[in-house]
């Protein structure tokens, strides 16, 4: 087991943290059945709409000189001191690295003793090493999520060399090829489901002949997949795409699965000031002063 980060008490349940990511949940009481939390672990945060990328599967419809967070409404409400020792932050976009407070936010974070990672895209990853080696150096992030745009060997001679890296793919885009050359290396994977929501919608109406075969073929290779790889995971949504349940005895399925969306986690989109169970959630709520008071209204809805 790696070194650990951080403990806390949340609800009846004890959360222990660990650098290369590891968590690890424990009721208070041996005898209960479920995990109630007071509190959310994680919070999945929008900070900028600006990307230079255009992903036609784009599901925040980001677009290069999108709209940054405004960070003077921001800082000025409550929110960050609302938020719990060690929770964890998924900072994204858009592309984060284009937020021109990002600093300051991740340096408001670290004093909070607030777990920050981010996900930026591999071309964007490739652009910025030295910046990002020192976010990671100064534990400004403690972990990056890489969304994978194409085989590169040069790229994962790089990713390879991070600690706590974690290679995200999207189910139905990536293709079998793609997929072939992910079980050869060893690495960790996030597969993310795909989301049929704004551009990602168009998308799916355009190409879903070819989404779905590379669903298929995910589904196919899944099993070789996390057998050769250093450890696979998955959000809900490519759970239930991909029916991972069936391929895990009930003992192993029980001992990993982190709860439904907005049981333990919620989305904040600072750009639009707006709240919701996830980011695919339609509804979504005008902003809370409080991260609890965000979160109870999103775990009771």
């Amino acid at each position: 087991m790696s070194k650990l980060i951080g403990q806390y008490k949340n609800g009846n349940y004890n959360v222990s943290i660990y650098e290369d990511g590891t968590k690890i949940r424990e009721t208070i009481d041996d005898n209960a059945i479920d995990f109630i939390p007071e509190f959310s672990e994680s919070i999945d945060m929008k900070i900028t709409n600006s990307c230079d990328m255009q992903c036609n599967f784009c599901h925040e419809n980001s677009i290069p000189n999108g709209k940054h967070a405004d960070i003077n409404n921001l800082f000025g409400k409550a929110f960050l001191d609302s938020l719990h020792p060690y929770t964890e932050i998924a900072i994204g976009g858009g592309n984060p690295l284009e937020w021109p407070q990002l600093m300051f936010l991740l340096e408001e974070l670290k004093k909070r003793n607030i777990i920050a990672n981010m996900t930026i895209n591999q071309l964007h990853f490739m652009k910025n090493l030295d910046y990002i080696r020192m976010l990671l150096n100064d534990k400004l992030i403690h972990g990056i999520g890489i969304s994978f745009h194409h085989i590169d060997n040069a790229f994962m001679d790089e990713f390879k060399t991070l600690d706590n890296g974690v290679l995200h793919i999207i189910n139905g885009v990536a293709n079998i090829n793609e997929i072939k050359y992910l079980i050869k290396q060893n690495i960790k994977i996030l597969i993310l489901g795909y989301k049929i929501c704004r551009r990602g919608e168009s998308n799916y109406d355009e190409h879903s002949k070819e989404i779905e075969v590379n669903k298929q073929m995910m589904r196919f290779a899944l099993p070789q997949l996390i057998q050769k790889s250093k450890v696979v995971s998955f959000d809900n949504l490519a759970i239930k795409q991909l029916d991972v349940q069936s391929l895990l005895s009930e003992d192993i399925w029980n001992e990993f699965y982190q709860g439904d969306d907005s049981s333990i986690s919620f989305f904040l989109d600072l750009v639009e000031r707006k709240y919701g169970k996830n980011s695919t959630a339609i509804k979504r709520y005008h902003m809370l002063n409080s991260i609890d008071d965000m979160f109870t209204h999103i775990k009771n809805t």
